[in-house]
């Protein structure tokens, strides 16, 4: 069903340092400039290290060939290059999307997916380990939140793409925090890691290139408000009523549809940006009359812009609406007002949407006669907007007015 995967060894362990006034996460150039001192090297040799990692993409010290090879070898003993390490890799028929399943230090496992455009690559990253939301379509949440991810943690899941890129001659245009996770439940380290990419002596992404998707978490939505950086936000709504968005979304209960879509308005009157809205559709579940009349009452308004991502089926309760039921909802969007677009959604032949292929690793894993957690729980995503976007694979949605990169399917 899909090309043939690419394994790499088992997570590798960290070497362990002796410097003590740095604690290991190499993008962050303080370090980087701590060890090299106590190296007793000049300050230009940091500036060296930090391009070779976030420039070149170099995926470790030894490929640093514009470094001494005593120094190369030197910050190997101290320093880490990259803190995940690729456990699997696989590659959709068409090419148009890749997902690596990573193993950190300490054998946590996190998703990330690349979805190619004909003008974009985007990137979908992972910004915790499981999820403690557990949205009832999403596999990501079914075994859970272990812990949150830091920073260079996200950004390694980037680099590890603009590596393989580099290799087709093309580099990342787009990064969205849409896969394992609740960015806003990991609020600074997310936004350290967009600070990170945006960062123009280092990795060098548009901040208007990055998308920071919530499932409602009403406090952080004021507080991205205010961030300096033009980030783009994007809410996953996936339904139009509390009843139903209760069930589907539990931390409706604590967030509910009154108090979040206040606090959209609040953002959009501060940063004067369109806000997208993604909407998981589920077959005879989200997707009728009732829900359309309800997501026009939220959504009918100027700077607002709705993406509907049909279901990625994996089996279980939830299906997959038709293409037929799903032109007769957008079509009943648009006449209510609603400024909205479908879209396709890649990677299905590679488990890309949240949390997939961890399940799958889970399944393979299970002792005999018992149960992987998750089972028959079906993953979903949600997509993006403005100029990025991608659930782990499910779907992507680009662009201000007119989407910029991503396929539409309208």
């Amino acid at each position: 069903m899909f090309g043939p995967a690419r394994r790499a060894p088992a997570a590798r362990r960290a070497q362990r340092g002796t410097g003590l006034r740095y604690n290991r996460l190499m993008l962050d150039y303080p370090t980087i400039t701590a060890a090299l001192e106590d190296l007793g090297e000049p300050r230009y040799r940091a500036d060296q290290v930090y391009r070779s990692l976030t420039r070149d993409y170099a995926a470790d010290f030894q490929s640093m060939t514009v470094l001494p090879a005593r120094l190369r070898a030197a910050l190997a003993e101290r320093l880490a290059a990259s803190q995940l390490e690729e456990v699997q890799t696989l590659t959709g028929q068409r090419g148009d999307a890749t997902k690596t399943l990573f193993a950190a230090a300490d054998g946590a496992q996190v998703e990330a997916v690349l979805m190619r455009y004909a003008q974009r690559a985007t990137v979908c990253v992972s910004s915790q380990v499981g999820c403690a939301v557990r949205c009832a379509f999403c596999a990501s949440g079914k075994r859970g939140q272990r812990r949150n991810l830091s920073a260079e943690e996200m950004v390694d899941q980037v680099l590890h793409f603009a590596r393989l890129l580099q290799a087709e001659e093309r580099r990342v245009s787009n990064v969205v925090f849409m896969g394992m996770g609740e960015p806003f439940n990991n609020y600074d380290e997310t936004l350290r890691a967009c600070r990170l990419l945006n960062d123009p002596d280092g990795f060098g992404l548009a901040a208007r290139g990055i998308s920071v998707s919530t499932v409602g978490v009403v406090p952080a939505i004021e507080r991205f408000a205010r961030e300096p950086l033009q980030l783009n936000l994007a809410v996953s709504l996936h339904a139009g009523t509390d009843a139903l968005r209760n069930r589907l979304v539990p931390l409706n209960k604590t967030y509910p549809l009154k108090e979040l879509m206040a606090a959209c308005r609040r953002y959009v009157v501060r940063t004067r940006r369109k806000l997208f809205f993604e909407y998981v559709v589920l077959a005879d579940v989200n997707d009728n009359a009732e829900q359309a009349a309800a997501l026009a009452k939220l959504l009918a308004r100027p700077l607002y812009h709705l993406n509907l991502i049909a279901f990625n089926e994996t089996g279980g309760r939830f299906k997959r609406p038709s293409p037929e039921r799903l032109a007769d909802f957008r079509k009943a969007l648009e006449q209510a007002g609603v400024d909205v677009t479908v879209r396709r959604s890649p990677g299905a032949d590679i488990e890309a949407a949240c949390g997939q292929l961890i399940m799958r690793a889970t399944h393979n894993r299970r002792p005999p006669g018992g149960a992987p957690d998750g089972e028959n729980a079906p993953a979903a995503g949600v997509s993006d907007g403005s100029e990025a976007a991608a659930p782990a694979g499910v779907a992507h949605a680009e662009g201000a007015s007119e989407p910029a990169g991503g396929d539409r399917q309208d």
